[in-house]
C-alpha cells in the first residue's frame, strides 16, 4: 500500500455552496462528501486516500467555504487556508458568474507559495458562464477555466488538466538513492531496536529504504548495530554502502572502514525531500550557538516520546554538550504551525519528513528560511556532532 507521504495531494477550494463536495463524489464516483443545499455544510478540511484513474493515488482535501461568515466561520477559513502548505496542486471551483475578493485571496496564497492550480466553473447547467466573465477571468488570472457539470462530469477532462499542471519532476523523483545505488549493489541497514521503534515493526524511513534498494535490483542486509561488527567480519562482505540510524551514527562510524560509504536514512530523505543546500549551509551553525539560544525542533509525526526518543531527549541533550552551552527548545509535531516569533529562535531543525510530502516539508521551512534562520534536519544534526559530517555529506554528492 502506498503511503500519504508519496501521494498527490490535491485541495478543494471555494465558496460555500459551490459545489465542492459534490465535485468531489462526482470525480471519485463515490459519496466522499457530505452534500447539501445548506451552505456551510463543509466545516474543517476532510481528507480522504483514494485512486483516481489517470492521475494515480491521491489524497483529496475537502475544505470549509472561504467566504464563510462568523467568528467560527473566520476559524474555518484560517483552517481552509492552512491546508494549501500541505498540497501539490490545487482546485478553485467558481460558478455563478463570480471571482472575486474570496476567490483573489486564494489565487495570490497559491502564487506565493508556488502551487500550481486549476480554476473549475461548476454548475454550468445552472448558472452558465458569460462571455464577459471569462474574458475578465482570463485578464485577472492569465488562466481559462475547465467547464463543470456534476450533472455530467467529464472525469477524463478533468485528470487531464490536473495532470497538464502536474510538476512532473515532483511526482517522478521520488528515488531515494538515485545515483547511489546500481543494480546488484550490497547495501547494508544499520537499524536499532530500542524502546523508541514500533512494536513489532520497523520505522518507515527503514521500510521505504529497503523497498526502494529492491527497486533499483539491488541487494538488502538489514542488522542492529550490535551485530554489524559480526556482519562485516564473520560474513566478510563489503558493503556498497552502508546507511545506519543516525542516533548509532558515531558507534557505526568507528567500526566502518573509512573507504566504505557510509550514510544516515535521514539524511537520505534530507536529501530527497528537504531543501538540502539549506540544510548543508545552516548545520555548521551549531558551533555559533550561544547560551540562552532557542533552537526549534520539528518532527512529522506524533508519536509518544520514551526515554531515548531522538529529537526529544538525545539530540537536545548532544547539542548542548557539543556546545557546551545553555540551550531552550521547543518542539512541534506534525503540521501544526511555526511560531510567528520565528525570529526570537537561533536555529531550526527538522526530522527527516518520512510521513509528509516533499511540498509539505519544503513549506514547512519556509517561513525559517526566509528569516534567515539555519535550518538543519535530524541525520545532519548527529553528523555534525560526532564529527562524521564530511563522510556523510560525502556519500550524498554522489547523488548529485
Amino acid at each position: 500500500m502506498i503511503g500519504k507521504e508519496n501521494r498527490t495531494h490535491i485541495a478543494i477550494f471555494g465558496r460555500r455552496n459551490n459545489g465542492k463536495s459534490s465535485f468531489i463524489n462526482a470525480i471519485t464516483g463515490q459519496d466522499i462528501a457530505i452534500v447539501s443545499d445548506v451552505p456551510g455544510t463543509t466545516t474543517d478540511p476532510v481528507k480522504k486516500s483514494i485512486e483516481i484513474k489517470g492521475i494515480g493515488p491521491v489524497v483529496l482535501i475537502d475544505t470549509a467555504g472561504t467566504d464563510d461568515l462568523g467568528e467560527l466561520g473566520i476559524r474555518r477559513v484560517q483552517k481552509s487556508l492552512s491546508v494549501i502548505d500541505q498540497i501539490e496542486v490545487a482546485v478553485l471551483i467558481i460558478t455563478d458568474n463570480q471571482f472575486e475578493m474570496p476567490e483573489k485571496i486564494l489565487v495570490d496564497e497559491f502564487k506565493e507559495r508556488n502551487i500550481p492550480y486549476l480554476l473549475l466553473y461548476n454548475k454550468t447547467d445552472i448558472y452558465p458562464p458569460t462571455e464577459e466573465f471569462l474574458a475578465n477571468l482570463f485578464e485577472k488570472t492569465g488562466k481559462k477555466p475547465l467547464l463543470f457539470s456534476c450533472l455530467s462530469p467529464d472525469i477524463q477532462l478533468f485528470t487531464s488538466e490536473i495532470s497538464s499542471i502536474l510538476n512532473p519532476k515532483e511526482q517522478t523523483d521520488k528515488d531515494l538513492f538515485k545515483g547511489i545505488v546500481k543494480h546488484r549493489d550490497l547495501v547494508l541497514l544499520v537499524t536499532p531496536i530500542d524502546s523508541a521503534a514500533p512494536e513489532g515493526r520497523i520505522i518507515l524511513p527503514q521500510v521505504q529504504a529497503i523497498r526502494n534498494i529492491l527497486d533499483h535490483n539491488a541487494i538488502n542486509i538489514v542488522c542492529k548495530e550490535t551485530e554489524l561488527e559480526t556482519v562485516l567480519k564473520e560474513y566478510k562482505i563489503r558493503p556498497s554502502l552502508i546507511v545506519t540510524d543516525s542516533q548509532v551514527f558515531n558507534y557505526v562510524n568507528k567500526i566502518v572502514p573509512a573507504d566504505i560509504p557510509l550514510t544516515s536514512f535521514s539524511i537520505v530523505l534530507a536529501k530527497l525531500k528537504g531543501n538540502f543546500d539549506k540544510y548543508i549551509e545552516g548545520t555548521p551553525y551549531i558551533d555559533k550557538l550561544k547560551d540562552g539560544d532557542k533552537v526549534l525542533i520539528l518532527e512529522s509525526c506524533t508519536h509518544h516520546a520514551t526515554c531515548e526518543d531522538i529529537g526529544r531527549v538525545k539530540i537536545p541533550a548532544l547539542l548542548q554538550k557539543h556546545t557546551g552551552k545553555t540551550l531552550y527548545f521547543k518542539f512541534i509535531a506534525g503540521l501544526d504551525d511555526l511560531p510567528d516569533n520565528i525570529s526570537d529562535y537561533a536555529m531550526v531543525i527538522q526530522c527527516g519528513g518520512c510521513v509528509v510530502t516533499k511540498k509539505q516539508l519544503e513549506n514547512r521551512l519556509r517561513k525559517a528560511i526566509n528569516a534567515n534562520i539555519p535550518v538543519s534536519n535530524y541525520g545532519l544534526t548527529l553528523a555534525y556532532i560526532t564529527g562524521i559530517y564530511d563522510r556523510a555529506i560525502k556519500t550524498m554528492n554522489h547523488g548529485k
